[in-house]
């Protein structure tokens, strides 16, 4: 399939970033949110993003000025009746996500590719909301999505290799690296990554060291790049804990419990870095 005009539902994140590094690669993008302020706020944060690519000198002035002439913002899902492909990056919520590839399947011409940017949640959940199961696939793109190099390509029972093939062509004209894994929970990275990060807070949940110590170690002794419960607040606590949920309700398996310290650290709206505040203050 030759994919020319790329769909986005979120102007989130996620889908701030995944509708900056198509367009950075030539795509037509349309951007889709639930209203006009929350379109506002993603469309300045993709504009804020390439201001610091030109600063830095990753991009000139002029090629950000083409990349933002390449992205519509909207409100209806009837903008993507030209889309070749449509990637939804909504909150990690089967219903809504049900309710986002019901609409794009109603809205978006026949031959589309319908993807989900889902970080833990099964994708052939979301294709039974469409009449176009074999053109759905997932598309897990990794945060920030403009710097972070690879994709997971999430190939369910009814995905044809036609649909994976054009994903999968679709990430290298994006430079990313692309995987290829099941439809299962949490995919490659979360299905390993996340019991780290849960174990982690449960072991600081028991008092085992301070953050900062526990941080430290894994970094200096570990080599690992953040701490986890820097990653945590870096994820979201709240989006850490709607995908140990998803993953536990699916395996039961009690590594991906969350710990009663995250549910607590989410109702009270301490979500990382987002809100100002989670294991570490942002303020």
């Amino acid at each position: 399939m030759n994919i020319k005009n790329v769909g986005v539902v979120g102007c989130g994140q996620m889908g701030g970033g995944i509708v900056e590094v198509s367009a950075k690669a030539g795509y037509h993008v349309v951007v889709l949110e639930v209203n006009q302020a929350f379109l506002d706020k993603g469309m300045a944060n993709v504009t804020a993003s390439l201001d610091r690519a030109a600063k830095k000198g990753r991009i000139t002035e002029e090629e950000k000025d083409k990349i933002l002439g390449r992205i519509k913002g909207t409100t209806s899902f009837d903008d993507f009746k030209h889309c070749d492909l449509v990637i939804e990056a909504v909150i990690e919520n089967m219903e809504e996500k049900k309710r986002v590839f019901a609409a794009l399947d109603k809205a978006c011409p026949p031959h589309a590719i319908l993807a989900s940017n889902t970080s833990c949640l099964s994708v052939l959940d979301m294709a039974m909301a469409t009449r176009r199961q074999s053109q759905v696939l997932g598309l897990h793109f990794f945060n920030p999505v403009p710097v972070m190099k690879i994709v997971e390509i999430v190939k369910t029972i009814l995905t044809s290799d036609d649909v994976v093939a054009a994903g999968r062509a679709f990430c290298d004209s994006i430079d990313k690296k692309s995987v290829l894994c099941k439809d299962t929970p949490g995919f490659i990275a979360n299905r390993l990554a996340i019991i780290v990060v849960i174990a982690t807070i449960r072991a600081y949940e028991q008092g085992l060291a301070t953050k900062e110590d526990i941080d430290l170690t894994m970094k200096l002794g570990l080599n690992h790049p953040m701490g986890p419960l820097e990653l945590a607040d870096f994820i979201g606590l709240d989006t850490l804990y709607f995908i140990a949920c998803a993953m536990y309700d699916e395996l039961k398996d009690p590594a991906y419990l969350p710990p009663v310290l995250l549910k607590k650290m989410v109702i009270a709206g301490q979500l990382g870095r987002k809100s100002g505040k989670g294991f570490y203050d942002y303020k």
